[in-house]
């Protein structure tokens, strides 16, 4: 039974660290400017979109008037369908860069992962609007034809 005691160590963590070494100290963490939106990039090109949600999400925290944090968290919450969050980041970005092809693009797909087609048109029609020889916007705007010709059957 003595192994079941706790005096004399309850300042020990489980790999005999103090308990200190796992309070949670990120308000002070320091960053490299640009180092949690590449690693975010990164997982999102890796198509680990559950990391890369993560890593957006912390990055927000950090740097919360940097609009490719925010357009990350969106496409990551987009893509684990997460639109809760996604929501309130393209809430963030109409702030930031809201009349964008990028802005009206990134929107456009999420309602496009959504099912709601008739939306997605119209913001990738705004995006187009605004750089008619955009390749994104040609792409979604395909994308989006394709989808209207060809509807998924379950």
């Amino acid at each position: 039974m003595a192994g079941c005691q706790s005096s004399g160590v309850d300042g020990l963590a489980a790999y005999g660290d103090s308990a200190k070494t796992l309070e949670d100290d990120s308000a002070v963490a320091f960053y490299k400017n640009d180092e949690l939106i590449t690693n975010g990039k990164l997982q999102f090109q890796e198509k680990n979109y559950g990391k890369s949600y993560a890593i957006y999400k912390r990055a927000v925290d950090v740097f919360p008037e940097d609009p490719a944090a925010w357009l990350g968290l969106a496409a990551s919450a987009d893509m684990v369908a997460r639109f809760d969050t996604s929501d309130r980041a393209y809430q963030q970005l109409s702030r930031m860069i809201g009349n964008t092809p990028v802005y009206y693009n990134n929107i456009g797909y999420s309602h496009l992962l959504r099912g709601d087609l008739r939306k997605a048109r119209q913001y990738f029609l705004k995006a187009y609007e605004l750089d008619p020889g955009n390749e994104v916007t040609a792409r979604n705007l395909e994308l989006m034809k394709n989808s209207v010709n060809y509807p998924q059957r379950g």
